[in-house]
């Protein structure tokens, strides 16, 4: 008994180590511009961490003191916060699948498409009531404003590689064809095409390219990008701490047969 409960201590300090990845990617998200006028993407990393580094410091606890009720706790608990974790990884994976990027002929950066993104995206987080909250945060961040310290020219600024965010919002799309003067004033074209987005742009600091689909878009192909690299920080955790929940397991069910077997055998002598 005392082999199988140092054993689960052992798996529950490696369940530890890994809540700490978890945290750190939940903060990351968390800090993020975009997330930060995003409230429903910003926290659940960060309390699924949380949670696991406090229910494996239960489970650490109670292997160490040879208390079977708190291990049989952790083990509910751990496997309903496995679960939770398994489901956020599939549903992120499937709702930024769909990328709306695409190429421009002599420039570096990309542009986006809303429609290329999935309709859950579309209709939960830039839909139009949700927009307008989003679009005053934006304004107050320096997300745009900071472009016009780091390029000077033309050339460095379409050279660039701007983040989806700034691509959508801080210009006007590039079929519009807008002469440059800085990264954030534009003048207007001769010949101003079809598109939507061509009207919207405003030169007002306050204003520029956020009421536009393609900021937007640009706001979902940031999100799309921060997930995916969380993700692969999340998949690995999941994997290790799906090992260690199966060998915690085992180890707490040979403490419970060697338990029976002492008290049948003491019972019977």
């Amino acid at each position: 008994m005392g082999v199988a409960n140092n054993v689960t201590a052992v798996l529950n300090f490696i369940a530890i180590i890994c809540s700490i990845p978890i945290i750190a990617a939940g903060i990351w998200l968390a800090q993020q511009p975009d997330n930060g006028c995003i409230h429903l993407f910003r926290w659940p990393v960060l309390l699924l961490g949380l949670l696991i580094l406090l229910v494996s410091l239960a489970g650490f606890v109670g292997a160490f003191r040879h208390k079977e009720t708190l291990l049989a706790f952790y083990l509910c608990c751990m496997a309903i916060l496995i679960g939770l974790l398994l489901i956020l990884l599939v549903f992120a994976f499937i709702v930024t699948r769909s990328d709306g990027s695409y190429a421009v002929p002599g420039i570096s950066f990309k542009e986006y498409r809303l429609d290329g993104y999935s309709g859950w995206l579309r209709n939960h987080v830039v839909d139009s009531k949700s927009w307008n909250k989003i679009r005053a945060c934006l304004s107050d961040t320096d997300i745009c404003p900071k472009l016009t310290q780091q390029f000077i020219t033309a050339d460095q600024f379409f050279a660039s590689h701007m983040s989806p965010l700034q691509s959508g919002c801080c210009k006007p799309p590039t079929i519009c064809g807008y002469t440059f003067v800085n990264p954030t004033l534009w003048t207007n074209p001769a010949n101003p095409t079809g598109d939507p987005d061509c009207n919207l742009w405003s030169n007002d600091q306050t204003q520029l390219c956020y009421n536009c689909n393609s900021c937007k878009a640009g706001m979902l192909g940031n999100l799309r990008r921060e997930w995916r690299k969380a993700n692969i920080i999340l998949i690995v955790a999941v994997v290790v701490l799906i090992c260690v929940y199966i060998i915690a397991c085992s180890a707490f069910k040979n403490v419970q047969t060697e338990d029976l077997f002492r008290r049948y055998k003491y019972g019977w002598t």
